[in-house]
């Protein structure tokens, strides 16, 4: 596991991101701030999306957009980027984190990434954002359909579902939500597993027991989702690679 204070990983991003440029990368428009230690580190309309791999963005930060609270600091250049970036250093006040890259390079020129979970709160606009940026190339479609999903495991049902939806997002399988009464609730118990999706919002999960076999994390459903994916709420979704479904009676590859 990579601490804080560790930035192996991102002297190898560094290097990557130097030698063979970002996966893409574009301006955005949007106002873009994060607070450490209780003030803006950093205020701006000029940040750019850029995708370090094809799967979703971060926000990289003009080096004239911190603001005067902050204490933006190169500290020793990266080796093989030929000067290209530098590990820095961000400071507010007692609070500083060094998982910090400012780049020189000519398509990342005078950009800075800070790392996403260093600052204490994202903003788009006056909007909180976690886990990272949405990826303004992709969508998520939910459907209601009359396509009857079963759910099994080991020879077990776990789940039969006359009226699923359907939820189709850019670039992934899709993914059926399930009425929670149509799940079969002696195999499941609560994990505490969480993780949180920006388009979907914070996920719970439960665990799969069948013949004393845990399956973890196996099941899981949004309570309170993001606006966008709202008709989603207290429905249920099997992981699809790790079970068996059928779609209308069509067995689906896991």
């Amino acid at each position: 596991m990579v601490t804080k204070t560790d930035t192996s990983d991102l002297i190898k991003l560094a290097q990557r991101l130097v030698i063979d440029g970002p996966h893409k990368y574009q301006a955005t428009p949007r106002r873009v701030r994060a607070l450490l230690n209780g003030k803006y580190a950093f205020d701006t309309i000029d940040a750019y999306l850029v995708w370090e791999h094809p799967y979703y963005p971060q926000f990289y930060i003009p080096t004239t957009s911190f603001t005067s609270h902050a204490i933006l600091a190169k500290s020793s250049p990266i080796s093989g980027t030929n000067g290209g970036a530098h590990l820095g250093k961000l400071t507010i006040g007692g609070k500083s984190t060094d998982r910090v890259i400012i780049f020189s390079t000519d398509n990342l020129k005078d950009l800075v990434k800070v790392d996403f979970e260093e600052m204490d709160q994202w903003f788009e606009e006056d909007v909180p954002i976690y886990q990272h940026p949405k990826d303004p190339f992709k969508r998520i479609d939910i459907l209601n359909s009359t396509r009857p999903v079963k759910v099994a495991l080991d020879g077990v049902t776990l789940a039969e579902c006359s009226n699923p939806l359907f939820l189709l997002e850019t670039s992934l399988r899709t993914r059926y939500y399930l009425t929670p009464t149509s799940v079969k609730w002696e195999y499941l118990t609560k994990s505490d597993t969480e993780t949180y999706c920006p388009y979907k919002g914070k996920a719970n999960y439960y665990n799969v027991t069948i013949d004393g076999k845990e399956y973890k994390d196996l099941v899981w459903y949004y309570v309170y989702p993001t606006a966008e994916s709202a008709p989603i709420a207290g429905h249920m979704c099997f992981y699809n690679e790790k079970v068996d479904i059928w779609v209308d009676g069509v067995r689906e590859e896991r």
